[in-house]
């Protein structure tokens, strides 16, 4: 078959001038962001970039016997020790021509209100990358920007009286934890171990001895499949209902059950890959000296230009509630 001779077609450059392009009316966005701690955390305030709260432990318990009418005798009273935890500072910012915000636009109408609200999501999901890293604490200056410690870094490995157990006994990664009004981020090492179910248990266990429950578990991709894969949870069930039961392959547990208690398995996309956090979320909370906030900056240019900030740090309650695994492969 042949077109015929004269007929205009959609092919060609000028052949069909005028016909509108076909575009959806609508942006697609990729939108990873999820903010566990972030979200569950206590929330609290700060009233100075460095913030410190106090600490103390129960003794231990032991025999307490009294005879009759004893005279009392009395003990020393232990004072609670301080801890402390930077403010940082985080940000986005985009300027936006005037002209780019009054022509016609596909998928928004605003180009201002589609970067806040798509802008806030990021600096969220920075916040809670801030929040789960391995970042050390740190005063900053003139030049340098003031960094809060992050989770992995707040808990100290065995080896300075923490509960940061290592994958395999050969590896060399250590973390200091809180000491002399600093938090250190830890120190990786070269050598790494595959994660095991025993591992696993004793950083579980060591949470719960020192009085903790480390109710929740979080690891990324490669550390959640090897939990998955422990031979103590080889028979996994969930509740499906009826009519998906034949559509569904469980192949990820959600739960552990462990000798000391039941412990949600949390992926997180921000936590790194060699490391399994095991924490007790009732023993974290973010304090803010700023909280979230928008804010229309000095016009200098044919534009808006707008900026979000945050200015908060990560309270670590008592990093002994909580445990990791490092130097996972």
């Amino acid at each position: 078959m042949a077109i015929v001779t004269g007929s205009t077609i959609t092919y060609g450059v000028g052949s069909a001038g005028g016909n509108r392009e076909d575009l959806e009316d609508v942006i697609w966005e990729l939108d990873p962001a999820e903010t566990y701690c972030l979200t569950t955390f206590d929330k609290t305030d700060a009233q100075a970039t460095f913030h410190e709260w106090e600490l103390d432990t129960l003794v231990a318990p032991g025999a307490n016997r009294q005879i009759e009418g004893d005279a009392e005798s009395y003990t020393s009273i232990t004072s609670p020790t301080r801890a402390g935890n930077y403010c940082q500072i985080s940000s986005k910012q985009f300027l936006v021509s005037g002209t780019q915000e009054v022509v016609a636009k596909a998928g928004r109408k605003s180009e201002i209100a589609r970067q806040l609200k798509k802008q806030m999501r990021e600096l969220k999901n920075d916040m809670e990358y801030a929040i789960v890293r391995n970042q050390a604490s740190s005063a900053g200056g003139s030049a340098t920007a003031r960094s809060m410690a992050s989770i992995e870094s707040w808990i100290a490995s065995t080896d300075n009286g923490g509960n940061g157990v290592r994958a395999t006994t050969t590896a060399s990664a250590s973390t200091v934890g809180f000491s002399g009004g600093v938090v250190a981020a830890p120190t990786d090492g070269i050598t790494t171990g595959a994660l095991t179910e025993t591992k696993f248990k004793e950083a579980l266990q060591l949470a719960w001895a020192d009085g903790g429950d480390a109710s929740t578990v979080l690891a990324e991709t490669t550390q959640k499949a090897a939990i998955s894969a422990f031979a103590g949870i080889a028979t996994k069930t969930t509740q499906i209902p009826n009519d998906k039961v034949r559509a569904v392959i469980q192949a990820s547990a959600e739960f552990y059950v462990s000798e000391v208690g039941v412990h949600m398995l949390k992926l997180h996309r921000h936590v790194r890959s060699s490391v399994v956090l095991a924490i007790d979320p009732d023993y974290w909370a973010i304090a803010f000296l700023r909280k979230p906030f928008s804010e229309e900056m000095a016009k200098t240019s044919d534009g808006s230009k707008r900026a979000m900030r945050a200015e908060y740090t990560l309270v670590c309650r008592n990093h002994s509630a909580n445990a990791k695994v490092q130097a996972c492969a």
